[in-house]
C-alpha cells in the first residue's frame, strides 16, 4: 500500500461505512467520518454531512484526497445530489473515489447506476463496489433482521432464487484496498460470499445455529412491493421488489473470487458469521 492523505467516508455510521472507517484507522490512515449528526466513529474525525444539505459538503471535503461514497438511503434518483458533490470534490483536488453500488445494478442502470456510469469521467482513480446482498441484513436493523426477531419470518419475492450473500466486513476490506492501494482498480468489482444460498437455506441455517425456528415466506412481486411501501417511498419499494423478482429469475446466482483476489483471504460464510455473532451475543 502507498501512503495516502485523508479519506472521507460518507455514511460512516452505516453497515459498510463504519467498518471501512474502522479498518482504515486501524491501518494508520487518516479518516473523516461523515454522517448527518457528525457522530464520532472510533479514531476518525467526525464531520456533519447530509447529501441533501449542500452547505455541509465543503467542510466535509476540506483536506480530503479520496472519498468512499455511500448513496443517500431510499433515494431512487441519487445522481441528482451525488453528481454535483462529485464535481465539487474533483474541483478541489480529490483524486480517487470509491462508490458503493450493488451487484444488481450495472453501470447506466437505475438509481446509483447513473453515478457509476459517470464516475470514470470524473476521477482518474476510481472503483465501484458491487456487492451482493449483505449477510447483516438478517442480523441487523434491516427489514429481514427485524422480521426474524419479531416473528421468525423472512418475507421475499425471491422464490427459490439464490444469492451469494456477502459479509459487510469483507466489503469494507475490499473498500480499504480500493482506497489505499498504490493503483486504484479503475473498474467495477462484483463482491460475493463463498456460496449461493436461497432464502430457504438462510432460514434453515439461522434455525440450526440459533435454535430459534425461522421460516421463509414467499410473496408475489406485488405483495412484496406493497409490504415495502409501508416503510419506503413507493418508487424505491418497487425497485427493491423488482430486485427480488430478478433474484427469483437467477440474476444473483453467482460466486466471484474478488474478495479473495483483493484481500488475500477467503470471504466469510453466512454460517460462520452467524456463529460468531451468536457467540458474541451469548
Amino acid at each position: 500500500m502507498t501512503t495516502v492523505g485523508t479519506t472521507l467516508v460518507i455514511g460512516a455510521t452505516g453497515t459498510t461505512g463504519s467498518r471501512t472507517a474502522a479498518q482504515l484507522t486501524a491501518a494508520g490512515h487518516r479518516v473523516k467520518a461523515a454522517s448527518r449528526r457528525g457522530t464520532p466513529v472510533g479514531d476518525a474525525e467526525p464531520v456533519p454531512f447530509d447529501w441533501h444539505a449542500p452547505d455541509t459538503h465543503t467542510a466535509a471535503l476540506d483536506g480530503v484526497d479520496r472519498v468512499y461514497l455511500i448513496p443517500p438511503v431510499g433515494d431512487s434518483d441519487p445522481a441528482a445530489v451525488m453528481l454535483p458533490f462529485l464535481r465539487q470534490a474533483r474541483s478541489i483536488g480529490v483524486g480517487r473515489a470509491v462508490l458503493l453500488s450493488s451487484s444488481a445494478i450495472p453501470a447506466g442502470g437505475p438509481a446509483v447506476g447513473t453515478v457509476h456510469q459517470a464516475l470514470p469521467g470524473l476521477f482518474q482513480e476510481w472503483a465501484v463496489l458491487r456487492p451482493s446482498w449483505f449477510m447483516q441484513n438478517f442480523t441487523g436493523a434491516h427489514t429481514h433482521g427485524r422480521s426474524i426477531r419479531d416473528d421468525g419470518t423472512i418475507w421475499t419475492a425471491t422464490g427459490s432464487g439464490r444469492v451469494a450473500f456477502v459479509d459487510a466486513e469483507d466489503i469494507a476490506a475490499v473498500a480499504v484496498r480500493a482506497l489505499t492501494d498504490e493503483r486504484a482498480p479503475d473498474t467495477d468489482l462484483v463482491l460475493t460470499g463463498p456460496e449461493a444460498l436461497g432464502h430457504d437455506d438462510i432460514a434453515t441455517i439461522i434455525t440450526e445455529v440459533t435454535g430459534r425456528p425461522v421460516a421463509h415466506r414467499r410473496l408475489t412481486y406485488e405483495q412484496m412491493r406493497d409490504r415495502l411501501t409501508a416503510e419506503l417511498p413507493v418508487e424505491f419499494a418497487a425497485l427493491l421488489a423488482d430486485m427480488d423478482r430478478a433474484i427469483a429469475a437467477g440474476a444473483e446466482d453467482r460466486v466471484t473470487d474478488t474478495v479473495q483476489r483483493l484481500t488475500g483471504r477467503a470471504p466469510r460464510s453466512f454460517r460462520a458469521l452467524l456463529e460468531a455473532e451468536t457467540r458474541c451475543g451469548s
